[in-house]
């Protein structure tokens, strides 16, 4: 990202700038937090990072994708194919099981339906779920529900996973499995990751930590890039 800024009511007398100016590079295979107070930017800036929106100006390029450039088919396949999301709020569908859940972004991808139920069974399995395939999400608890909506980031084998606040709504014991799962992602797969987070010490266990404040990147220091205990 080069000089990325995001305005809203563009034109208008309300006319408001978000983001100032960012300025960011995430390299491949990285674990980088950024931490910011409610109201820095922090899901502007992943909206942005995710292809969910467009910069007003500024360079984004990912994977030698101008994004501000691309046309919407190809930001489509580009969020489908090499972006994995986890949210604070897991985004299941309601009435449909882990599996069903698992299975729907490989349905997307158009995945065949066998190849769907195999992954599906295998990400379970690697998120210690597969006992809860066929449970809906109103029958897991929250560690559980995130456990699931990490593996269905998983499922498509993306480059990226964006982590909106994971843990958010989490108690500590449950947030240590939740980031210890980022860390098997990271270390096992190689996986380049992106963490939004309000907690500090699930920050200092990324290898690089960014400080978003009022829109602007105003600090950046190598975290310590192991597990802690919190």
């Amino acid at each position: 990202m080069k000089n990325i800024r995001k305005s809203y009511f563009i034109g208008q007398p309300n006319e408001l700038e978000i983001l100032h100016g960012i300025d960011l590079t995430v390299w491949p295979g990285e674990f980088v937090a950024i931490v910011g107070e409610s109201g820095s930017g922090k899901s502007t800036l992943m909206n942005i990072l995710g292809v969910l929106d467009k910069p007003t100006s500024g360079t984004y390029r990912m994977d030698g994708v101008d994004i501000h450039a691309a046309a919407d088919d190809d930001l489509a396949e580009i969020r489908n194919s090499k972006i994995g999301f986890v949210f604070q709020t897991y985004n299941l569908i309601g009435r449909q099981s882990a599996q069903k859940n698992m299975e729907l972004p490989m349905l997307y991808a158009g995945v065949p339906g066998p190849e769907r139920a195999r992954r599906a069974k295998e990400w379970l399995e690697r998120v210690g779920m597969a006992d809860r395939a066929r449970h809906q999400p109103n029958e897991l608890s929250g560690g559980q529900k995130q456990r699931v909506a990490i593996a269905r980031a998983m499922v498509n084998n993306p480059a990226l996973i964006l982590a909106d606040e994971p843990t958010g709504a989490l108690d500590s014991e449950t947030s240590r499995v939740v980031m210890d799962l980022f860390h098997e992602m990271h270390e096992k797969y190689h996986k380049t990751i992106v963490l939004i987070t309000h907690n500090t010490a699930l920050a200092e266990e990324c290898q690089r930590v960014l400080t978003l404040h009022d829109g602007r990147i105003v600090a950046q220091r190598k975290g310590s890039g192991v597990r802690g205990t919190l």
